[in-house]
C-alpha cells in the first residue's frame, strides 16, 4: 500500500461507502484492492482515530505473544487478527504479523527482542607487555578487522557525501 496520508485516506473510505469502485480507488490512491478493503474494514471496526496513531508503534514481547496466540492457539485469521488488534504497519499488517509468526517458529516458539539502533564496533586490544605469538598474532587479526571495517565505513560515507553534492549540483 502506497504511503498515503490521514485526509486521503478519509476520502478514500468515504469513496468507497458511496460505491466507488476498486479500479477506480486503485487509480485514484495508488493502493490495490487488498489495501482499500484492509482499510474500509479496520476504519469500520475502529473509527478514524485509528488513522491518527503512530505507524512505528513497537510491541512488547507480551504483547506480540498474545496476538501470536489467537493466531496459533485460537485459530483465527491473521487478517480479522490485524483489524481486531487495529494494526496498521504501514499498509496491510498481515505481513507483519506473518514475519512475527515465522520469526516466533524459527527460535522455538519463544519471542527474541531485536535490538534497536547500530551495532557497536569492537575496541581495539591494547598491547601486553609479555605476549606470546599466538597472543600477538590473534590480537593484529582483531586489529586487522578493524581497521578493515573502518575503511568500508569511511568510503561509505565519502561516497554518500558525494552524492549529496553531486544532487546539489544538480538542482542549481
Amino acid at each position: 500500500m502506497s504511503k498515503i496520508n490521514y485526509e486521503e485516506r478519509i476520502n478514500l473510505y468515504y469513496d468507497r461507502k458511496n460505491g466507488m469502485s476498486f479500479t477506480s480507488l486503485k487509480s485514484k490512491y495508488g493502493i490495490n484492492k487488498s489495501g482499500v478493503e484492509y482499510l474500509v474494514r479496520l476504519i469500520d471496526k475502529h473509527g478514524f482515530d485509528i488513522l491518527r496513531i503512530n505507524e512505528n508503534k513497537s510491541y512488547s514481547s507480551k504483547e506480540k505473544e498474545r496476538i501470536l496466540n489467537r493466531i496459533l492457539i485460537d485459530n483465527e485469521s491473521i487478517l480479522s487478527v490485524s483489524i481486531d488488534e487495529g494494526l496498521i504497519a504501514k499498509g496491510i499488517a498481515k505481513g507483519m504479523l506473518n514475519n512475527w509468526l515465522k520469526k516466533y517458529r524459527e527460535n522455538g516458539y519463544n519471542i527474541v527482542e531485536q535490538k534497536r539502533g547500530r551495532p557497536t564496533m569492537p575496541k581495539l586490544i591494547n598491547k601486553k607487555e609479555n605476549e606470546t605469538d599466538k597472543e600477538k598474532i590473534k590480537r593484529l587479526e582483531q586489529e586487522n578487522l578493524y581497521l578493515k571495517a573502518e575503511l568500508e565505513y569511511l568510503k561509505k560515507l565519502k561516497a554518500v557525501v558525494q552524492a549529496r553534492k553531486n544532487q546539489q549540483q544538480k538542482k542549481k
